[in-house]
């Protein structure tokens, strides 16, 4: 038996060897690893990509492609509505009198106060530039009707500041006698068939699966918050966190970046504000901003599979669809397979869920034109409505397509985001025959310090925020660095 005084100098003796020990093979320890989880993927955008380029058509064959294309989506519409109990006419033309009857248009939104080109360059009336507006839509608004053959002003029960250019609308009513067509009711398409989704077998066992929707990243401007980006990237890789965090981001199977990598302030060239002959061996803002993008990229496109989007101040063109980043912008991320540089819009099927997105533009443009405050109450019209982008091309820049018009829903998602909106917003909406789609917008991450994590079993999501802030304490005189998750 040993007493107290020899059984603490013994074990004092024992800590002692261990502390003093060779390090153990690490090769013989089980080292317990954390495996990324994967789903099923296929890229459904093909639609978007452009074949060719060419600018020297006019822009008015695109709406009479789409009305063709919607004809008779929204003449099945008006049959559910209304039956046969009113006639539905082919073109405006046909109508005669005061015959009540249905018309199958496409609705343009007269605007004075919308930017005119004309107006701004005009001299002959010696007008003054118009200022830049927040919003365009004004009371003096009015609405007319067009097809192939003619156009008719409106009048009646039908809401002018929400209705936008481009859309294809049903209307029932009358003509009066100056000449302008009544509505009494009016419907649009609604949302397009759906099929349920084809979920992987891991999704049905239970097991979660996260797509991490980001956007306006901003890299290139003087004020970007790295630390928030840094946090953000060591979260999806695993780096950031316990061990039970790291597990649960280890159930991201997808990252999709929508739009705005880099900043506005990019865009700013030299030449307006320097002689041309002070400007040649200059390199744009743009340069080393994509740089920095591409050693951000290659930090997730490491460990997860990347999506990136082109959006309104990044490096491609300006109209709608925008083509994907050339892969010669990221030459460390683009040696990755997991890496991909996709259409804006975008849309895919993951894990057997149909995801549509785009990076903000289209919403951006009808709340201009309208009198909506909602940017979430926008997305849920452009289902309605059964097209993602209806204003172009009168007010958003688009190619000239002449055979198609791919901003058409011909198949219903159950997914359907934008990025680059002012803050984070979600919303599960339903249609006549069942169908549903959570609506999500992803918050600029530059303003908002915001991503979402959309789980694909259970078809819902949730913003992460990502706040580094240093409190001096006055007790200690320490500073404390934050995280909220």
């Amino acid at each position: 038996m040993f007493s107290a005084e020899e059984l603490d100098v013994k074990t004092t003796q024992i800590k002692a060897q261990g502390l003093l020990s060779e390090p153990s093979n690490q090769e013989e320890e089980e080292v317990e690893r954390i495996e990324r989880a994967t789903c099923s993927y296929s890229y459904e955008s093909e639609r978007f990509l452009l074949k060719e380029r060419s600018f020297s058509r006019q822009y008015a064959q695109i709406y009479a492609v789409r009305i063709m294309a919607m004809r008779k989506k929204l003449a099945a519409a008006a049959r559910r509505k209304w039956g046969n109990r009113f006639e539905i006419k082919k073109k405006l033309a046909e109508v005669k009198g005061n015959e009540k009857c249905v018309l199958i248009g496409t609705l343009f939104k007269k605007m004075e106060l919308k930017p005119c080109i004309l107006k701004e360059i005009s001299e002959e009336h010696n007008l003054m530039p118009q200022p830049s507006r927040v919003k365009y839509a004004d009371d003096s608004d009015e609405l007319v009707i067009e097809d192939e053959s003619e156009r008719v002003a409106l009048t009646g029960n039908i809401p002018v500041g929400t209705s936008v250019t481009g859309t294809i609308v049903a209307l029932c009513g009358h003509t009066t006698e100056s000449g302008k067509f009544h509505v009494d009711e009016y419907c649009f398409s609604g949302l397009p068939y759906q099929t349920s989704p084809n979920l992987d077998q891991c999704l049905t066992k239970g097991e979660d699966r996260y797509v991490a929707l980001i956007s306006g990243l901003g890299f290139g401007s003087e004020s970007q918050d790295m630390l928030s980006l840094q946090m953000f990237s060591d979260l999806v890789t695993g780096e950031l966190g316990s061990v039970q965090d790291q597990e649960s981001c280890a159930k991201i199977s997808h990252v999709i970046i929508a739009g705005n990598s880099l900043s506005q302030c990019t865009q700013t060239k030299e030449s307006e504000t320097k002689a041309k002959y002070l400007t040649r061996n200059t390199v744009a803002g743009s340069v080393e901003a994509i740089k920095s993008l591409d050693d951000f990229v290659l930090q997730l496109a490491a460990c997860v599979p990347v999506e990136i989007m082109p959006g309104e101040f990044d490096p491609a063109n300006h109209t709608m669809p925008q083509q994907p980043l050339h892969r010669c912008m990221f030459p460390q991320a683009a040696a990755y397979s997991t890496f991909q540089s996709v259409t804006n819009p975008y849309e895919a099927v993951i894990g057997g869920v149909r995801v549509l997105g785009t990076a903000g533009q289209n919403v951006n443009d009808i709340f201009k034109v309208s009198t909506f405050e909602d940017r979430l109450e926008i997305l849920e019209h452009t289902m309605k409505w059964s097209h993602i982008a209806p204003t172009a091309p009168d007010t958003l820049g688009c190619y000239p397509y002449y055979e198609k018009d791919p901003f058409i829903l011909d198949k219903c998602p159950h997914v359907c985001f934008v990025g680059n909106q002012p803050k984070y917003q979600s919303k599960t909406i339903q249609g006549e025959n069942g169908q549903k789609i959570l609506l999500i917008t992803v918050p600029t991450f530059s303003n908002t310090k915001t991503c979402v994590l959309l789980n694909l079993r259970t078809l819902t999501c949730h913003p992460v925020s990502f706040s580094a802030s240093l409190s001096t304490q006055q007790d200690n005189s320490t500073s404390d660095e934050e995280m909220e998750l």
